[in-house]
């Protein structure tokens, strides 16, 4: 004779979150139409001021004494941590390229 035991869980079902929505294009700009080699241009673009505000914040707390290091030092990590994430992007397009050369047709 087989016994059935039951046990009750105290874990509520997973539930959808709420407040969360995915960033909506600006007004006049759809992304539908968007490259992949505009959005490369655009990250690139973006890490490339980050370097500048970085040089910026530099320049001030060494010639000028009106910029706080602290602010230098936050612009540089924000400059540095970017280029790293870009780097490991193109590397990984990088993979898959060679990945897609490799496919025999």
């Amino acid at each position: 004779m087989t016994q059935d035991i039951f046990i009750r869980s105290s874990i509520d079902p997973i539930k959808p979150l709420t407040g969360i929505e995915p960033k909506k294009a600006e007004s006049g700009t759809s992304t539908e139409g968007t490259s992949f080699g505009a959005v490369l241009k655009d990250a690139i673009q973006d890490i490339n001021n980050l370097q500048n505000d970085a040089d910026k914040a530099i320049a001030n707390v060494q010639l000028e004494d009106a910029g706080s290091i602290h602010d230098a030092m936050i612009a540089l990590e924000k400059a540095g941590i970017s280029f790293q994430v870009m780097m490991q992007v193109r590397n990984k397009i990088l993979d898959a390229y060679q990945e897609v050369m490799r496919m025999q047709v």
